[in-house]
């Protein structure tokens, strides 16, 4: 009888303590970031991108039909 109270007692110290262990794992500290960028702001970087060659034309008129679709 007193074995199995022991044993009782070993086994919820064991989950209280790898309760703690765990909670400090959930998330890892990720932050959820609002952007603030206006559509002008968007259509700026947009052109910029496609000026520097970094997109391609057809990849800037699909992205910017996409960007006035959103902001309607």
């Amino acid at each position: 009888m007193r074995l199995t109270k022991l044993s009782v007692v070993a086994v919820l110290i064991f989950t209280i303590v790898m309760g703690g262990v765990f909670v400090g794992c959930s998330g890892g500290g990720a932050t959820v970031q609002q952007s603030n960028t206006t559509l002008g702001q968007e259509l700026t970087d947009l052109q910029e991108a496609y000026e520097k060659g970094i997109i391609t034309q057809r990849e800037y008129e699909r992205a910017k039909k996409e960007l006035l679709k959103k902001y309607k």
